[in-house]
């Protein structure tokens, strides 16, 4: 999976606890808590940096989710997600997520996921202005809207 890496600028990190719910029957943790995870820093990274006025009027719906997965999570594990957006062309925007293991900084997971804007009001695709584009996009990636 490409996606290149963030600069310390784009990049959104939120941290996560691993829960005895979380872990399956070989004893880690369970592929959809994963994806659970990568929803979440998006939604946090979006919290953050969005003003209240697009967050009143934009919501985010998942085209697509492809997740890697390369090392188990297991209870006890202190871990944290990085988030960044890619290109954005369009309707759809890519976000990049790696799900990493604080003690030893390895990569356990990489989610790539397209996601598109939608009016709060409609319920339909829309665009976003470009002054809110600017505000998640990698340097370079962002296409035209």
């Amino acid at each position: 999976m490409s996606g290149g890496r963030p600069d310390d600028r784009s990049a959104f990190e939120v941290p996560l606890t691993v829960l005895p719910a979380d872990i399956d029957e070989l004893g880690h943790v369970n592929n959809i808590v994963y994806l659970r995870w990568v929803q979440e820093a998006a939604v946090a990274h979006w919290r953050v940096l969005a003003p209240p006025q697009a967050q009143a009027a934009v919501a985010w719906v998942v085209l697509r989710h492809e997740i890697d997965y390369s090392r188990a999570a297991v209870l006890g594990d202190e871990l944290f997600a990085r988030t960044w957006v890619g290109v954005a062309s369009g309707l759809s925007f890519e976000r990049h997520t790696e799900i990493v293991r604080r003690g030893d900084g390895r990569v356990l997971a990489r989610a790539r996921t397209q996601w598109c804007p939608v009016d709060m009001q409609s319920g339909r695709p829309r665009r976003v202005d470009d002054e809110l584009r600017r505000l998640f996009a990698v340097a370079g990636a962002a296409g035209s809207g």
